[in-house]
């Protein structure tokens, strides 16, 4: 394996650790509620309700026959969760769990219940910013699989003992396409912290929303040493905030769980820190092509004022 297989493979390794935290740590923490004879039924109520994550009409399409009840999904869907988990830290059909995932991250947006109507005044409390304003972090995270499907498994993991590592046919991931998603993907979560965060349930990480915002303006448009420099803050935030939340009165998994998502975050800010985010739609590529874009209006303006009689 040569220098760039090995730090593709390492950058699969962080994603992989990152990712499968936030599916393990999920998984144990709904279980030992929902296992729970006396903690079950407030759980299962807490996802129905208006400030849970399943809207009216997934109820309905989901329960309505009266064979699956909302235990029951909640249940599976929490093992799944837990299983899942802990294959992508062990990198097993890593490929295969990162595409669905991928995906699947995606429904949090459109099931959550929210009202966004300027005015409005429902009888019951439900969330107010929008739903993919709430779910960025998801939506980071669906932009974390894809990269991660690119890559495989990586190293130590047992997709590549059996030889699924890191790409296809000895083929290089582009990582300049890869780094584009990841730092995007990353990157819009810090902007709408920036821009957004004092709206409700719309994550500031305890943090000044400037500093955010310019943290997810360098992670977009940045490249070179100012993209891992913003990398390394992404680090830090997500440090911060993790000692922020921690509440002694919490078991382990309570705290754990308040900050799941924030260790697939700094993974990713740790992959940019090594990698890069490529040049692709950096601020100078985007000044390059706006450039040779406005030369070639230019070059035909001129072409078509000298066909003139």
């Amino acid at each position: 394996m040569n220098k760039d297989s090995t730090r593709y493979a390492n950058a699969a390794l962080a994603l992989r650790i990152g990712l499968g935290l936030v599916f393990v740590i999920g998984g144990l923490s709904k279980l030992s509620l929902l296992l729970s004879s006396s903690k079950q039924a407030a759980m299962v109520a807490n996802y129905m309700g208006t400030t849970g994550y399943i809207n009216e009409l997934f109820q309905d399409y989901l329960f309505s026959n009266g064979v699956l009840t909302p235990w029951f999904f909640l249940t599976s869907l929490s093992t799944f969760e837990l299983v899942s988990g802990i294959a992508l830290i062990a990198g097993f059909m890593v490929r295969p769990l990162a595409l669905f995932y991928g995906l699947l991250l995606w429904t949090f947006v459109f099931s959550l219940p929210v009202d966004t109507v300027p005015g409005a005044s429902v009888g019951v409390k439900t969330y107010t910013s929008p739903a993919m304003f709430v779910q960025i972090r998801d939506i980071t995270l669906s932009g974390m699989m894809f990269v991660l499907f690119n890559l495989g498994a990586g190293a130590r993991s047992l997709d590549q003992r059996r030889g699924q590592g890191v790409g296809g046919a000895n083929a290089a991931p582009n990582w300049d396409v890869l780094g584009l998603l990841l730092r995007f993907s990353l990157g819009v979560t810090f902007i709408i912290g920036g821009f957004f965060g004092a709206y409700a349930k719309i994550p500031s990480f305890a943090t000044y929303q400037i500093i955010l915002a310019l943290i997810g303006l360098v992670l977009i448009f940045g490249q070179g040493a100012s993209l891992k420099a913003a990398a390394g803050a992404v680090v830090l935030v997500m440090a911060w905030y993790m000692l922020q939340k921690l509440n002694l009165d919490k078991g382990v998994i309570a705290n754990l769980n308040s900050v799941k998502r924030e260790f697939a975050l700094a993974a990713a800010g740790l992959v940019l820190m090594r990698l890069g985010g490529g040049d692709l739609f950096t601020l100078s590529d985007c000044v390059r092509r706006t450039k040779e874009t406005l030369g070639i209006q230019t070059s035909l303006s001129a072409v078509g004022h000298q066909s003139k009689p």
